[in-house]
């Protein structure tokens, strides 16, 4: 009881919002730390299916953000070199923090994943923004370079390839990874489609089936070259003139309709 109360003064109610160094998290030797103190109660289990994540303190939400960020970018770092086998305890560890601050802050290791996913879908639909009045040409072709710079970033590569290795053993966490991701990208691009369509700047037509086929087009089989290692894309310039090239073709295709023609402007 002695050294629970000298510790009350050092253990925070919320270390994620206060601090991410390791002096501001574990209190001076002979304290009970909040960690040693939680774990007593609950195993990793039932953290996933119990902790709720705490609201993030309003009065100044930018060093949370760069909190956020921080581990964000740790988790990408590290899931291009564990893949699926990434664990809070190896997050926990590159950031600076206890296990239990990530898990108050987030609920689980799969809505950490899922936050960080979202964040990449976010920036990577950023060119598909609503009421846009540049050229068609011109909007899709940012996101076409978006889309594959990003995808050919090294540890992007990698990331997918540990992934793909590891579905068998995390099937529904890699199922939740390809709703979150590749589908959510899908489903805002095919949104936009429906929003041009309206518009008239697109010739009416299942913009979802669009949307899969303009992905498809922007990917063609550079990515299966480098699965196989086989000689690829590999350069800036020569991804442009991909993009250019399938961003002409689609637009070829699914012209803006006649003027005339119901359901259009």
């Amino acid at each position: 009881m002695q050294a629970m109360e000298s510790c009350q003064k050092h253990i925070q109610p919320n270390v994620f919002i206060e601090y991410f160094s390791l002096e501001n998290i574990f209190p001076p030797r002979g304290c009970i730390t909040a960690e040693a103190a939680f774990s007593r109660c609950f195993t990793n289990f039932e953290l996933d299916g119990i902790v709720q994540s705490m609201p993030a303190e309003t009065s100044d939400s930018a060093p949370a953000e760069a909190r956020d960020q921080r581990v964000f970018d740790t988790v990408r770092e590290l899931l291009a070199v564990h893949g699926m086998h990434l664990s809070m305890d190896a997050v926990a560890a590159h950031v600076g923090c206890s296990k239990q601050t990530l898990y108050s802050r987030y609920g689980s290791k799969r809505e950490l994943l899922g936050q960080v996913v979202r964040q990449s879908v976010s920036a990577a639909a950023a060119p598909l923004a609503s009421g846009d009045e540049r050229p068609l040409r011109e909007v899709l072709l940012d996101f076409a370079l978006r889309y594959l710079e990003h995808r050919n970033q090294p540890r992007n590569r990698q990331t997918a390839q540990l992934i793909a290795t590891g579905t068998a053993e995390f099937r529904e966490e890699a199922r939740l990874l390809y709703q979150g991701g590749a589908e959510a990208l899908r489903g805002q691009l095919a949104e936009w489609m429906r929003t041009e369509m309206a518009r008239g700047r697109i010739i009416h037509d299942d913009p979802h089936f669009i949307a899969e086929m303009l992905i498809s087009m922007i990917a063609g089989q550079d990515f299966e070259r480098q699965r196989f290692h086989a000689p690829h894309r590999d350069d800036p310039k020569q991804r442009r003139r991909w993009a250019e090239f399938a961003i002409d073709a689609f637009l070829r295709a699914f012209p803006a309709p006649p003027a005339g023609i119901p359901g259009t402007r």
